[in-house]
């Protein structure tokens, strides 16, 4: 199955997550198929907390793609800033 989920990167005790769409069977942080937009938690200041391509993600959920608990939450403050 085809999930849309959190990766992590940035250093330690600094997350940044990219939100992708991967297989399920792959790693937290291993392969995947496309990368949809990003998710700082630590933003101060001018940086971007969210960015995402709504548009893409509900591409990839029309043709079947699972999203994840935090990426649903993110999902919708992303198309409550766009509207």
């Amino acid at each position: 199955m085809v999930k849309i989920r959190l990766t992590r990167g940035g250093a330690k005790g600094r997350p940044f997550y990219h939100v992708v769409v991967t297989d399920q069977r792959n790693k937290r942080d291993g392969r995947s198929l496309e990368r949809v937009g990003f998710f700082n938690p630590m933003a101060a200041g001018g940086e971007q907390r969210l960015q995402l391509d709504v548009a893409r993600v509900q591409g990839w959920v029309a043709k079947g793609a699972q999203l994840s608990d935090k990426v649903r939450v993110l999902v919708k403050e992303a198309s409550r800033q766009a509207a």
